[in-house]
Protein backbone atom coordinates (compact mmCIF):
# COMPACT_ATOMS: atom_id res chain seq x y z
CA UNK A 1 0.00 0.00 0.00
CA UNK A 2 1.47 3.35 -1.08
CA UNK A 3 1.34 6.63 0.79
CA UNK A 4 -1.70 7.93 -1.15
CA UNK A 5 -3.79 4.83 -0.43
CA UNK A 6 -2.63 4.82 3.18
CA UNK A 7 -3.70 8.42 3.66
CA UNK A 8 -7.16 7.95 2.17
CA UNK A 9 -7.64 4.72 4.13
CA UNK A 10 -6.72 6.42 7.40
CA UNK A 11 -8.99 9.37 6.68
CA UNK A 12 -11.91 7.09 5.87
CA UNK A 13 -11.47 5.23 9.16
CA UNK A 14 -11.53 8.60 10.94
CA UNK A 15 -14.60 9.73 9.00
CA UNK A 16 -12.65 12.70 7.59
CA UNK A 17 -12.15 14.12 4.12
CA UNK A 18 -8.86 14.73 2.35
CA UNK A 19 -7.44 18.19 1.82
CA UNK A 20 -5.28 18.18 -1.29
CA UNK A 21 -3.26 21.33 -1.97
CA UNK A 22 -1.56 22.34 -5.22
CA UNK A 23 1.40 24.65 -5.60
CA UNK A 24 3.85 25.30 -8.42
CA UNK A 25 7.40 24.10 -7.82
CA UNK A 26 9.92 26.93 -7.86
CA UNK A 27 7.47 29.75 -7.18
CA UNK A 28 8.95 31.87 -5.76
CA UNK A 29 11.94 29.45 -5.56
CA UNK A 30 12.56 25.80 -4.74
CA UNK A 31 13.83 26.39 -1.22
CA UNK A 32 10.65 28.28 -0.41
CA UNK A 33 8.58 25.51 -2.00
CA UNK A 34 10.06 23.07 0.54
CA UNK A 35 9.21 25.45 3.39
CA UNK A 36 5.70 25.93 2.02
CA UNK A 37 5.03 22.21 1.85
CA UNK A 38 6.30 21.75 5.39
CA UNK A 39 3.97 24.54 6.58
CA UNK A 40 1.00 23.18 4.62
CA UNK A 41 1.48 19.71 6.07
CA UNK A 42 1.59 21.15 9.58
CA UNK A 43 -1.62 23.07 8.83
CA UNK A 44 -3.50 19.89 7.92
CA UNK A 45 -2.94 19.29 4.21
CA UNK A 46 -3.14 15.54 3.50
CA UNK A 47 -1.70 15.33 -0.01
CA UNK A 48 0.34 17.87 -1.94
CA UNK A 49 0.27 18.25 -5.71
CA UNK A 50 3.53 19.73 -6.94
CA UNK A 51 3.06 21.44 -10.27
CA UNK A 52 5.89 21.07 -12.78
CA UNK A 53 6.19 24.44 -14.54
CA UNK A 54 5.63 24.29 -18.29
CA UNK A 55 5.65 26.97 -20.95
CA UNK A 56 2.21 26.05 -22.35
CA UNK A 57 0.00 24.80 -19.48
CA UNK A 58 -3.22 24.45 -21.48
CA UNK A 59 -5.39 23.13 -18.62
CA UNK A 60 -4.41 25.94 -16.27
CA UNK A 61 -5.90 29.38 -15.89
CA UNK A 62 -4.00 32.67 -15.75
CA UNK A 63 -3.01 32.34 -12.08
CA UNK A 64 -1.15 29.05 -12.48
CA UNK A 65 0.15 30.08 -15.89
CA UNK A 66 1.78 33.11 -14.28
CA UNK A 67 3.26 30.94 -11.53
CA UNK A 68 4.73 28.62 -14.14
CA UNK A 69 6.35 31.55 -15.91
CA UNK A 70 7.84 32.84 -12.66
CA UNK A 71 9.22 29.39 -11.86
CA UNK A 72 10.65 28.90 -15.33
CA UNK A 73 12.44 32.24 -15.12
CA UNK A 74 14.07 30.95 -11.93
CA UNK A 75 15.40 27.96 -13.87
CA UNK A 76 13.02 25.38 -12.37
CA UNK A 77 13.02 22.08 -14.24
CA UNK A 78 12.39 18.41 -13.51
CA UNK A 79 15.83 17.41 -12.25
CA UNK A 80 15.81 20.26 -9.74
CA UNK A 81 12.25 19.44 -8.65
CA UNK A 82 13.13 15.79 -7.99
CA UNK A 83 16.21 16.88 -6.03
CA UNK A 84 13.93 19.18 -4.01
CA UNK A 85 11.64 16.24 -3.21
CA UNK A 86 14.63 14.25 -1.96
CA UNK A 87 15.34 17.09 0.49
CA UNK A 88 11.67 17.25 1.45
CA UNK A 89 11.59 13.54 2.24
CA UNK A 90 14.19 14.04 4.97
CA UNK A 91 11.45 15.39 7.23
CA UNK A 92 8.12 14.73 5.54
CA UNK A 93 6.06 11.67 4.70
CA UNK A 94 3.23 13.60 3.04
CA UNK A 95 1.94 11.92 -0.14
CA UNK A 96 3.25 13.76 -3.21
CA UNK A 97 1.67 13.91 -6.66
CA UNK A 98 3.61 15.45 -9.53
CA UNK A 99 1.12 17.41 -11.63
CA UNK A 100 2.12 18.51 -15.10
CA UNK A 101 2.38 17.94 -18.83
CA UNK A 102 4.07 15.23 -20.84
CA UNK A 103 6.59 17.32 -22.77
CA UNK A 104 9.02 17.79 -19.83
CA UNK A 105 8.77 14.07 -19.06
CA UNK A 106 9.39 13.16 -22.70
CA UNK A 107 12.44 15.40 -22.77
CA UNK A 108 13.70 13.86 -19.53
CA UNK A 109 13.11 10.34 -20.83
CA UNK A 110 10.05 8.41 -19.59
CA UNK A 111 11.97 5.41 -18.25
CA UNK A 112 14.57 7.51 -16.44
CA UNK A 113 11.89 9.88 -15.17
CA UNK A 114 9.79 7.07 -13.67
CA UNK A 115 12.80 5.55 -11.92
CA UNK A 116 14.07 8.90 -10.64
CA UNK A 117 10.63 10.08 -9.53
CA UNK A 118 10.02 6.91 -7.51
CA UNK A 119 13.47 6.94 -5.91
CA UNK A 120 13.06 10.64 -5.05
CA UNK A 121 9.88 9.99 -3.08
CA UNK A 122 7.11 10.84 -5.54
CA UNK A 123 3.94 8.82 -4.96
CA UNK A 124 1.76 9.62 -7.94
CA UNK A 125 1.63 11.28 -11.33
CA UNK A 126 -1.07 13.38 -12.96
CA UNK A 127 -0.14 14.11 -16.57
CA UNK A 128 -2.82 16.39 -17.92
CA UNK A 129 -2.24 15.86 -21.63
CA UNK A 130 -1.58 12.11 -21.65
CA UNK A 131 -4.91 10.40 -22.42
CA UNK A 132 -5.55 6.74 -21.59
CA UNK A 133 -4.95 5.72 -25.20
CA UNK A 134 -1.38 7.00 -24.98
CA UNK A 135 -0.63 6.51 -21.30
CA UNK A 136 1.27 3.24 -21.73
CA UNK A 137 4.12 5.25 -23.18
CA UNK A 138 4.79 6.32 -19.58
CA UNK A 139 2.94 3.71 -17.55
CA UNK A 140 5.09 0.86 -18.86
CA UNK A 141 7.77 2.43 -16.67
CA UNK A 142 5.81 4.15 -13.91
CA UNK A 143 3.53 1.26 -12.94
CA UNK A 144 6.33 -1.23 -12.14
CA UNK A 145 8.03 1.25 -9.78
CA UNK A 146 4.81 1.84 -7.85
CA UNK A 147 3.81 5.32 -9.00
CA UNK A 148 0.05 5.88 -8.88
CA UNK A 149 -1.40 7.15 -12.15
CA UNK A 150 -4.13 9.68 -11.44
CA UNK A 151 -6.46 10.91 -14.16
CA UNK A 152 -8.76 13.88 -14.56
CA UNK A 153 -12.43 13.26 -15.28
CA UNK A 154 -14.55 16.18 -16.44
CA UNK A 155 -18.27 16.91 -16.20
CA UNK A 156 -18.42 16.36 -19.96
CA UNK A 157 -16.89 12.86 -19.81
CA UNK A 158 -19.58 10.43 -20.94
CA UNK A 159 -20.19 7.25 -18.90
CA UNK A 160 -18.64 4.91 -21.47
CA UNK A 161 -15.39 6.85 -21.55
CA UNK A 162 -15.43 7.34 -17.78
CA UNK A 163 -15.56 3.57 -17.28
CA UNK A 164 -12.67 3.13 -19.71
CA UNK A 165 -10.59 5.71 -17.82
CA UNK A 166 -11.48 4.36 -14.38
CA UNK A 167 -10.45 0.81 -15.21
CA UNK A 168 -6.80 1.81 -14.98
CA UNK A 169 -6.67 4.76 -12.59
CA UNK A 170 -4.77 4.22 -9.34
CA UNK A 171 -4.43 6.39 -6.23
CA UNK A 172 -7.57 8.48 -6.53
CA UNK A 173 -9.89 9.98 -9.11
CA UNK A 174 -9.57 13.71 -9.72
CA UNK A 175 -12.99 15.05 -10.69
CA UNK A 176 -12.96 18.45 -12.40
CA UNK A 177 -15.93 20.29 -10.90
CA UNK A 178 -16.24 22.89 -13.68
CA UNK A 179 -15.64 23.04 -17.39
CA UNK A 180 -12.74 25.19 -18.54
CA UNK A 181 -9.35 25.85 -16.98
CA UNK A 182 -8.27 26.07 -13.34
CA UNK A 183 -9.41 28.93 -11.14
CA UNK A 184 -11.94 30.48 -13.51
CA UNK A 185 -15.35 29.24 -12.30
CA UNK A 186 -17.20 28.10 -9.18
CA UNK A 187 -18.52 24.53 -8.82
CA UNK A 188 -22.26 23.90 -8.57
CA UNK A 189 -22.92 21.58 -5.60
CA UNK A 190 -25.89 19.80 -7.16
CA UNK A 191 -23.84 18.95 -10.24
CA UNK A 192 -20.90 17.78 -8.13
CA UNK A 193 -23.17 15.60 -5.98
CA UNK A 194 -24.70 13.96 -9.05
CA UNK A 195 -21.43 13.37 -10.87
CA UNK A 196 -19.45 12.12 -7.87
CA UNK A 197 -22.25 9.67 -7.07
CA UNK A 198 -22.08 8.44 -10.66
CA UNK A 199 -18.32 8.00 -10.50
CA UNK A 200 -18.43 6.20 -7.17
CA UNK A 201 -20.79 3.73 -8.77
CA UNK A 202 -18.00 2.91 -11.23
CA UNK A 203 -14.94 2.71 -8.96
CA UNK A 204 -13.86 1.89 -5.43
CA UNK A 205 -11.17 4.56 -5.55
CA UNK A 206 -11.57 7.81 -3.59
CA UNK A 207 -12.88 10.78 -5.58
CA UNK A 208 -11.37 14.22 -4.98
CA UNK A 209 -12.95 17.34 -6.41
CA UNK A 210 -10.96 20.28 -7.73
CA UNK A 211 -10.88 23.19 -10.22
CA UNK A 212 -12.83 26.07 -8.67
CA UNK A 213 -12.57 25.57 -4.90
CA UNK A 214 -10.90 28.66 -3.52
CA UNK A 215 -12.50 29.58 -0.19
CA UNK A 216 -13.20 27.82 3.11
CA UNK A 217 -16.93 28.14 2.43
CA UNK A 218 -16.61 26.42 -0.95
CA UNK A 219 -14.45 23.68 0.57
CA UNK A 220 -17.07 23.14 3.26
CA UNK A 221 -19.82 22.86 0.64
CA UNK A 222 -17.98 20.36 -1.56
CA UNK A 223 -16.25 18.20 1.10
CA UNK A 224 -19.40 16.29 2.18
CA UNK A 225 -20.03 15.33 -1.46
CA UNK A 226 -16.71 13.57 -2.11
CA UNK A 227 -13.68 11.96 -0.46
CA UNK A 228 -11.56 15.08 -0.70
CA UNK A 229 -11.21 18.58 -2.07
CA UNK A 230 -8.36 20.08 -4.08
CA UNK A 231 -7.40 23.73 -3.61
CA UNK A 232 -4.93 25.13 -6.11
CA UNK A 233 -5.36 28.50 -7.76
CA UNK A 234 -6.27 30.32 -4.54
CA UNK A 235 -3.08 29.12 -2.85
CA UNK A 236 -1.00 29.88 -5.94
CA UNK A 237 -2.51 33.36 -6.08
CA UNK A 238 -1.56 33.98 -2.46
CA UNK A 239 2.00 32.81 -3.12
CA UNK A 240 2.20 35.12 -6.12
CA UNK A 241 0.91 38.09 -4.13
CA UNK A 242 3.27 37.52 -1.21
CA UNK A 243 6.27 36.72 -3.38
CA UNK A 244 9.39 36.37 -1.28
CA UNK A 245 8.09 38.47 1.63
CA UNK A 246 8.62 37.34 5.22
CA UNK A 247 4.91 36.71 5.75
CA UNK A 248 4.50 34.28 2.83
CA UNK A 249 4.86 31.10 4.88
CA UNK A 250 2.62 32.26 7.77
CA UNK A 251 -0.01 33.50 5.29
CA UNK A 252 -0.03 30.19 3.39
CA UNK A 253 -0.24 28.23 6.64
CA UNK A 254 -3.11 30.39 7.87
CA UNK A 255 -5.02 29.92 4.61
CA UNK A 256 -4.52 26.15 4.74
CA UNK A 257 -5.64 26.05 8.37
CA UNK A 258 -8.87 27.85 7.46
CA UNK A 259 -9.57 25.35 4.67
CA UNK A 260 -8.79 22.39 6.95
CA UNK A 261 -11.06 23.71 9.68
CA UNK A 262 -13.88 24.33 7.21
CA UNK A 263 -13.63 20.79 5.83
CA UNK A 264 -13.61 19.25 9.30
CA UNK A 265 -16.52 21.40 10.46
CA UNK A 266 -18.56 20.32 7.43
CA UNK A 267 -17.62 16.65 7.88
CA UNK A 268 -17.25 15.89 11.60
CA UNK A 269 -15.74 12.46 12.30
CA UNK A 270 -19.00 11.00 13.58
CA UNK A 271 -20.98 12.05 10.49
CA UNK A 272 -22.03 9.30 8.06
CA UNK A 273 -19.83 8.87 5.00
CA UNK A 274 -21.58 10.23 1.93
Amino acid sequence: MGRIEERFTALKKEGRKAFVAYLTAGDPDLETTVKLIHALEAAGVDIVEIGVPFSDPTADGPIIQAASQRALKKGTYLEKILAMIVRLRRFSGIPIVLFGYYNPILNYGPEKFAADAASSGVDGLLVVDLPPEEADELRQYSDPVGLDFITLIAPTTDPKRARKILRRVTGFVYYISVTGVTGTAVPRPDDVRRDVKRLKGMTVLPVAVGFGISTPAQAATIAPLADGVVVGSALVRLIGEKGESDDLIPAAASFATEIRQAIDAACPPDSPVK
